[in-house]
């Protein structure tokens, strides 16, 4: 540890200086508060001689309030996105009807829709439907269909 009591500002400057390249090398906006963090202070020891405890209480306390302050200000900037379903399928197909081709066992069957089959459940009961009857989707709880007969 008695490196530590030998860090200059130029250490600091070029700490942070790396940790923004590997910024680059592995996005994630980590890295980057991070580095901004060093290079603060490293200014700031340029500017004022500190002991090496209030150098580390001083980059962990920049680290703190620059990540949440980013992470803030990249929610604030992130704009809606114009598929927001893009990834989530079976969101597009929440409130529609669809028929079923095999009838469904204690609560559950499946039910083609497209070219996917889905897995499905029967709600509020959980009865059992026959095959043709015609379900409505609910809404969708991981890969399952939650459903209720439309018919």
């Amino acid at each position: 540890m008695a490196w530590l009591g030998e860090m200059t500002a130029w250490h600091w400057l070029a700490l942070g200086v790396l940790l923004m390249v590997v910024e680059v090398m592995a996005p994630g906006f980590i890295f980057l508060w991070l580095g901004i963090s060093a290079v603060v202070t490293g200014l700031v020891l340029a500017a004022v001689a500190i002991p090496w405890e209030a150098q580390l209480v001083l980059f962990a306390v920049l680290s703190v309030v620059a990540s949440v302050a980013g992470r803030r200000w990249l929610a604030a900037r992130r704009r809606p996105s114009d598929h927001p379903t893009l990834n989530r399928r079976g969101d597009d197909i929440v409130e529609t009807c669809h028929t079923l081709d095999e009838a469904t066992s204690r609560g559950r069957g499946q039910v083609r829709i497209g070219d996917s089959v889905w897995r499905l459940r029967v709600r509020p009961d959980g009865s059992d439907l026959p095959a043709g009857a015609r379900v409505r989707v609910v809404r969708v709880e991981g890969s399952t269909l939650v459903v209720e007969d439309s018919g």
